[in-house]
């Protein structure tokens, strides 16, 4: 299904999302970062700590951004009917992930948010994200800090992109062209569909043996960065997922012939 769209972009569907933030200061400095480049949509996962007094008084007059946070269990809930995601990391993963230079990251939510929300998720103040979490992603983010003291706060970290996607969508209005576009309103999968596949694709090559319950774990994280990589379409998600149902199902295969 197809539909007219502005090439005007709103924020309103850019998620920052906080995953287990330890200090409640933290959740108030980044709603304070957000709020100053338009953003308003915080998500924490599995907070350790709730916010508080203190939060609200680093907040700054953000404080409703705070008030309205989604708090949710796990990642998942958190990039629930997303199509993009991105990761903050450093650049030195053992695995490789495609990776986005800050301006490059505010330019591709803009462009994304207007078809559906979209997720630029950080990690724990003292260890970032896990492997796991990282593979959620479509994209990785690095700030090119200073390599001899490269250490940024989570709320700096929070701004710096923050800003990236401000100045983006900011282009974005100055370059405002009165003629629509056509954008496909379906065109990539949401979050959830991909881990759905994912989940799928375990299952199936684990069934016909080729890999291993023991040790999924290193095929499996390929595997996610190749698709990752290749970015497929709904439709093309669909036609891997029918591969794989005809994998699991052979009488029917079988039956088709």
């Amino acid at each position: 299904m197809s539909e007219l769209i502005s090439e005007k972009i709103g924020l309103d569907n850019i998620r920052i999302v906080l995953v287990e933030t330890s200090h409640t200061g933290n959740m108030g400095s980044t709603a304070r970062a957000m709020k100053t480049m338009g953003l308003t949509n915080l998500y924490l996962v599995n907070p350790l700590v709730k916010p508080d007094s203190q939060a609200i008084a680093l907040a700054a007059g953000a404080s409703d951004i705070i008030g309205n946070a989604t708090i949710v269990d796990t990642l998942d809930q958190a990039l629930e009917g997303c199509r993009l995601v991105v990761g903050t990391s450093a650049r030195s993963r053992t695995l490789q992930w495609p990776m986005l230079e800050p301006r490059e990251c505010g330019v591709k939510m803009c462009q994304e948010s207007s078809q559906a929300p979209v997720a630029l998720v950080f990690g724990r103040e003292r260890v970032g994200l896990t492997n796991d979490e990282l593979q959620k992603c479509h994209y990785h983010v690095a700030i090119p800090a200073n390599p001899d003291y490269s250490s940024l706060n989570l709320a700096m970290a929070v701004q710096i992109l923050a800003y990236e996607i401000r100045v983006a969508w900011l282009d974005q209005q100055e370059s405002n062209k009165p003629q629509a576009v056509v954008v496909e309103d379906d065109v990539y999968p949401l979050a959830e569909d991909l881990e759905r596949f994912y989940q799928h694709l375990e299952s199936v090559l684990l069934n016909i043996g080729f890999i291993r319950a023991a040790h999924p774990g290193q095929v499996m994280n390929k595997l996610r960065r190749l698709i990752n990589r290749a970015r497929p379409e709904s439709q093309e998600l669909n036609i891997l997922r029918g591969i794989l149902s005809a994998i699991d199902n052979p009488d029917t295969r079988n039956r088709q012939k």
